[in-house]
């Protein structure tokens, strides 16, 4: 027969040395482990202290242009991704090329029926560089279809990157694509492209001007610090004038302004647009007309009486649009501000989120101005190549002069956007009192409209409570 074990009879072998054990023991043990780890780590830190620390610098600084990346120091994929969650995380009707990494809207326009967006684009990888021109078309500007390379960097003066540019549409139809490109020996020149074919509705093929490029800095412009041309305007002496940004004594933002005939020869005028000290360099810049009775967008070269200009710029400081409304004189070919308190750069933003490298065109189909932005996301080098895309264009915008208050913009989504949705419940004649609540049945609505009665909106605040 097995005896019993019993706890009490039987003590473990082991507990005697533990009841020796003092309190004071213990507690000289607990010490003495604490000043080892300490001991350690602070010997991990001297050894680290010892190795020089590498500052992770945004790509596209050192090549001249303004940061394109979010770096990580922990070079570590912050969440573990699966095919769900990309799935979820791509936009159901913003643009995204189908994959790789995206920047700048480029060259905005409409032809033969067709809605045309050209783009900054690498085709190998989910991060900046290797940048060519992606092209996709859209009847609506919402459904798009994607097409093949429109620019590739390919000749000396944009081996390094086709950069951003703007089309301008002629009179006879033909279309002038200007751009910038980084040469073989990084200098920021500005060249010319034209469609292969111009009856072409899709644009397909693009020819590069033998004479390129038309552009290159002038005195007193770093070689990296000239970019972005503008969509020309027509003047009334019958010549064409375009501006690009550029900065001066490394803090003054400026637009350069250059007239032109024939697209291929260019005159560089004396002083500037205008410039603003203290907001550094001036990239994509935007400039177009506005009409003060706000009812109507115009043409890019339209001039006269009840005419603004707007003039934008996207600031590589601080990765802000700003803008300003002023007034434009064609024969000086200089802007004026309205407020000089609330100048480019220093005022008005275009978007409040994170947007940047705007830029607009002329619907001639529609007779509208459609602005376009670049929406640059939250994560990390090392989470994009992951996911395998990054960055996305907004939701296109028509554009117009706030005639009520005269000092601002009005924006609004494209009038294609209510295609996308299912259905709509309008309510009219709603009252709603003094701090009074009113149920309205919305059922699973993800967006609501409110206009408020002029005597109304300037003392009511509406609260809405989406319930799903």
């Amino acid at each position: 027969m097995e005896a019993s074990y019993d706890p009490e009879q039987n003590p473990p072998l082991h507990a005697p040395l533990l009841d020796r054990s003092s309190p004071r023991t213990r507690r000289f043990a607990a010490i003495f482990a604490c000043l080892v780890s300490l001991l350690l780590l602070l010997a991990l830190i001297i050894n680290q202290a010892q190795q020089p620390f590498e500052k992770v610098q945004p790509r596209g600084v050192a090549e001249g242009v303004s940061a394109k990346s979010n770096p990580s120091l922990l070079n570590q994929v912050p969440f573990n991704w699966t095919n769900a969650m990309f799935s979820w995380q791509r936009s159901a009707y913003h643009f995204q090329p189908q994959k790789n990494w995206m920047n700048d809207p480029n060259g905005p326009l409409y032809h033969k029926g067709w809605y045309h967006l050209f783009y900054q684009y690498n085709p190998y990888s989910a991060i900046w560089g290797n940048i060519t021109w992606g092209h996709a078309v859209s009847r609506d500007l919402i459904h798009w279809l994607y097409l093949p390379l429109a620019l590739v960097p390919d000749h000396w003066y944009d081996i390094k990157g086709v950069w951003t540019g703007s089309a301008t549409i002629l009179a006879d139809g033909q279309i002038i694509m200007l751009y910038t490109g980084e040469t073989n020996e990084s200098v920021q020149v500005q060249n010319l492209a034209y469609p292969a074919n111009v009856s072409d509705p899709l644009l397909l093929h693009w020819l590069k001007y033998p004479g390129n490029p038309v552009m290159v800095p002038p005195p007193g412009v770093k070689p990296d610090d000239f970019r972005d041309p503008t969509t020309a305007w027509l003047g009334p002496d019958g010549t064409w004038r375009l501006t690009m940004g550029s900065k001066f004594d490394t803090t003054i933002g400026i637009s350069l302004v250059y007239h032109t005939t024939n697209f291929r020869d260019y005159e560089l005028l004396d002083g500037v647009l205008h410039a603003v000290p203290g907001t550094g360099m001036w990239e994509c810049v935007d400039f177009y007309p506005v009409a003060i009775n706000g009812s109507v967008a115009l043409e890019t070269s339209s001039l006269g009486p009840g005419i603004k200009h707007v003039l934008k710029a996207s600031l590589d400081n601080t990765k802000v649009d700003h803008y300003a409304i002023g007034t434009y004189d064609p024969i000086t070919d200089k802007w004026t501000p309205d407020n000089p308190e609330e100048d480019v750069g220093i005022g008005l933003k275009v978007d409040y989120g994170r947007y940047y490298a705007s830029k607009t065109f002329f619907d001639q189909h529609k007779q509208r101005r459609v602005l376009w932005g670049w929406i640059n996301e939250t994560d990390t080098e090392t989470a994009d190549l992951k996911k395998g895309w990054a960055s996305l264009q907004t939701i296109p915008r028509t554009v117009l002069y706030d005639n009520k208050t005269g000092t601002n913009l009005l924006q609004w989504p494209v009038e294609e956007v209510e295609s996308l949705r299912l259905n709509s419940t309008m309510f009219k004649e709603v009252l709603v009192e003094p701090g009074s609540v009113v149920p309205l049945d919305i059922g699973t609505t993800t967006q609501l409209i409110g206009a408020l009665t002029d005597h109304l909106a300037s003392w009511l605040l509406l609260m809405l409570h989406f319930r799903s």
